[in-house]
């Protein structure tokens, strides 16, 4: 596959999403690092975006739950470079019944190259990162590209 060169902006684009064991734990860590969160635009699957908003007092750009198709809904969202980070806080002791769609999420964060942090250490680590506040460029499929290549050899 190609890659192309796109650039993040300063402000990110931050999906926060928590399985049912873990919403208090992300709602605790998003309190603790409100100030930092409050400069970028917030994404958030179901419940959990709407325990964010309420707790938090801040915007945040709600889609459906998760086992409803909200994970699905932020892999599209992958797909168009329309979110930046992923801060995920699974359950790793829960088998979940969108097993599937927590999976798929994930593979295509991979193949967007969009940096994914499932545990509050790797959150924090995330969090207080430098470029966090700057743009950053990163490579990307060239999805023009490889559509060029199929329809040119069918």
């Amino acid at each position: 596959m190609d890659m192309k060169q796109i650039e993040m902006p300063e402000q990110k684009r931050i999906a926060l999403i928590a399985h049912d064991n873990m919403k208090q734990d992300l709602l605790d860590w998003t309190h603790k690092n409100l100030s930092t969160l409050r400069q970028h635009q917030l994404y958030a699957t179901g419940t959990t975006g709407h325990l964010l908003e309420n707790h938090l007092q801040v915007p945040i750009t709600k889609l459906i739950s998760g086992p409803l198709g909200g994970d699905q809904q932020i892999g599209a969202l992958l797909t168009e470079q329309k979110i930046d980070i992923i801060v995920f806080f699974w359950d790793p002791f829960e088998p979940m019944p969108h097993d599937p769609d927590v999976k798929a999420l994930l593979r295509v964060a991979a193949v967007w190259n969009v940096a994914v942090a499932c545990s509050r250490s790797s959150a924090d680590f995330m969090i207080s990162s430098p470029l966090l506040s700057q743009k950053h460029p990163y490579s990307v499929p060239d999805y023009e590209s490889y559509l060029q290549k199929r329809l040119n050899n069918p």
